[in-house]
């Protein structure tokens, strides 16, 4: 998973995360104060993610997958 991570940096593919996490936050219905304070992390940084402009961490992205209730898979 580190692995794909990675490789999804390499490529320049973190804006293509940054709508995933987009468009399943959107599907459950969240906000991204609301996702952002559930995941405790600041709402400016869950916006930075979903613009493609800042990097989640690994634990950060395991706790996003877990509050929209998908697979981290999902996201890579």
């Amino acid at each position: 998973m580190v692995f794909e991570i990675i490789s999804l940096m390499r490529k320049g593919n973190i804006k293509f995360l940054g709508e995933k996490i987009k468009k399943f936050r959107k599907s459950h219905k969240l906000t991204q104060v609301y996702l952002a304070v559930a995941i405790k992390i600041s709402p400016s940084y869950m916006s930075a993610i979903e613009q493609g402009v800042r990097y989640p961490s690994l634990k950060v992205l395991q706790k996003i997958s877990k509050a929209i209730e998908i697979d981290i898979k999902d996201l890579l």
